[in-house]
């Protein structure tokens, strides 16, 4: 008995193709955009005007012959202008590309680009076993790569704009307050609320190792001496009663392998009348996620970072990048004891999702 092959679409084989290979010169041009961070190509060439390849090898202190390559293929990738022999990083350009100072800098998700392809070969073992592997397996690269994605909102945004968009929160944090920063990573958004908030005591939680160094390097370097850290693998984890009038947890719920246990200690640690400040991916479900052209990417991002470290532990939950849409961020919250939850009016990103919870 013969069986038929079926007939193929051939349009549809085409367009396949070309999605592979799209994808493919995706990740060759983020690697090359990982060397113009790496070796100060981009900051050099900021404000600069156009450039000779050779002025722009001078300028960074690189061979010729290799920036020529790097500057024709990011112009031919429309990231740099080119014109009659001179290559231009423009002002547009540069604040994307070579100005993490503002909040349009997308630089910092390409800093640990080498670690997170070396981290890839990891997956085959944890399709098979189950398990993930928490961010510190990365080493330090991983939380640099991580503070640097996230500096430039919290720097520019955070005290600025967010946080004077939830109800009486700055007024107390003005006056003194005690905040909470869980999930705190390299302390970036702590040490910014403790500079606009001199006379606030901020408390910065997390279990990496990596980020805790390099929060304490931040912290010093603000002179910053109202910030705490604490690393709750060592004890010293959230207090059991109430303390904190602000809670904030910035892109890391769904990241954690059990955030209803995190939930249920924040709700035992904040005040009766606090705020608890979120902020995690904007996303829905599985439908919708399919009409956002970002949808493939977070699915990617979410085996080699998010879902890995959410299921690094037996009882781990394996949320992932898009593990926590609205709906289940509600129930989360509303499951630890909290008795209201709602969005942020006012507050966009093409990202992130804010929201505000209450005792």
């Amino acid at each position: 008995m013969t069986t038929e092959a079926p007939l193929l679409n051939a349009e549809k084989v085409e367009a396949t193709a070309n999605a592979a290979f799209g994808y493919l010169g995706g990740a060759v041009i983020a690697t090359t955009i990982w060397l113009g961070d790496e070796l100060g190509l981009y900051r050099a060439m900021r404000g600069a005007g156009p450039l000779t390849t050779h002025e722009v090898a001078k300028m960074a202190g690189l061979h010729e012959r290799w920036v020529r390559e790097w500057l024709q293929g990011q112009a031919a990738a429309g990231l740099i202008d080119y014109a009659a022999g001179r290559f231009e990083l423009s002002p547009e350009a540069a604040l994307v590309l070579a100005d993490e100072e503002n909040p349009a800098s997308a630089i910092g998700g390409f800093a640990d680009l080498p670690e997170q392809f070396r981290g890839a070969a990891k997956l085959p073992g944890s399709f098979r076993s189950g398990l993930g592997h928490p961010y510190d397996d990365g080493g330090e690269a991983v939380a640099r790569g991580v503070e640097r994605m996230f500096a430039p909102w919290h720097k520019t945004m955070l005290t600025t704009t967010a946080l004077p968009s939830l109800d009486g929160v700055v007024e107390r944090l003005e006056a003194g307050a005690s905040v909470a920063d869980v999930g705190c990573g390299a302390g970036v958004a702590a040490v910014t609320v403790a500079r606009a908030f001199p006379k606030s005591q901020v408390h910065g939680f997390d279990n990496s190792k990596f980020a805790l160094a390099r929060a304490e390097a931040n912290i010093a370097a603000a002179g910053a001496k109202n910030v705490q850290l604490h690393n709750p693998d060592s004890g010293d984890g959230l207090p059991g009663a109430p303390t904190f009038d602000l809670v904030m947890t910035l892109d890391c719920l769904h990241d954690m392998t059990r955030p209803d246990i995190v939930a249920r200690a924040i709700r035992k640690s904040i005040r009766p009348d606090g705020t608890w400040f979120i902020v995690d991916i904007e996303c829905g479900d599985f439908e919708q996620n399919l009409q956002n052209p970002l949808g493939g990417m977070m699915y990617g991002f979410s085996m080699m970072t998010c879902m890995s470290s959410s299921a690094s532990t037996p009882d781990g939950l394996a949320l992932g990048t898009v593990g926590l849409p609205e709906s289940k961020m509600r129930e989360l919250v509303l499951n630890a004891g909290f008795s209201s939850f709602e969005r942020v009016a006012g507050l966009e990103h093409p990202f992130n999702a804010y929201y505000v919870a209450r005792p």
